[in-house]
């Protein structure tokens, strides 16, 4: 059977040092790894072909190690399994204990509260609290509302400016708009005075030649 070899390895096959595995199912907590890194040396142990990247291997070794994993794979699973359920129950344990012991410091916490008055003087400081609270966030709204003014003045001052920016940049473009169209204008009415020209000695060529009594000459001018 031909293998595509791994570049980690040039050794020679040597018989002597393939075992084969045996085929039944080990108990519960063999280890498929180890498995899979004996089949992979078994592979790389193995004699290589000439100018090529491929490896001669047993064929009922390398089945003997396949059926070997693939017997054992079910066990694994199930001990994998069971693992992350005994984690999982440790953990939800865990998690209970916890609960139940902060469920009893807190009891605790609150009849010596009780008992020793703190609870009044917890009041006290909440309510102290709460209105230091009010008047700083009073505070941060008025700034706010100075901020947002001064925001609202600085935006009405750029778009005045933009504004005129606007008025300014029209007016030059009327201005460069005029200027072209009066360049138009005086270049259109210079060839209108050229074929006025051209139409005049035309009409006055035909008048003159019907005067002599001569035929007029067409297409001259």
């Amino acid at each position: 059977m031909l293998q595509q070899d791994s570049p980690r390895s040039d050794t020679e096959y040597n018989p002597m040092t393939a075992s084969a595995p045996a085929t039944e199912a080990h108990p519960l907590g063999y280890d498929i790894q180890a498995e899979l890194n004996r089949l992979e040396e078994l592979i790389l142990d193995n004699k290589r072909l000439p100018f090529t990247r491929k490896t001669l291997v047993d064929e009922e070794q390398l089945l003997d190690h396949l059926d070997v994993i693939r017997l054992n794979l079910p066990a694994a699973f199930e001990q994998a399994i069971a693992i992350i359920q005994q984690k999982e129950d440790i953990l939800l344990q865990a998690e209970e204990y916890a609960q139940s012991i902060i469920e009893a410091a807190q009891r605790q916490a609150a009849q010596l509260l009780d008992d020793n008055g703190l609870v009044r003087q917890a009041e006290a400081e909440a309510s102290q609290i709460r209105q230091q609270i009010q008047r700083e966030y009073e505070d941060i709204k008025q700034q706010t509302v100075a901020e947002i003014e001064q925001m609202r003045i600085q935006a009405m001052q750029e778009l005045e400016q933009m504004r005129q920016d606007v008025l300014y940049e029209c007016d030059d473009i009327q201005d460069g708009a005029d200027d072209y169209a009066e360049a138009v204008l005086t270049r259109l009415e210079s060839q209108l005075t050229d074929m006025l020209r051209v139409v005049r000695n035309g009409r006055q060529q035909l008048q003159a030649e019907m005067a002599e009594g001569e035929p007029p000459h067409l297409g001259q001018v």
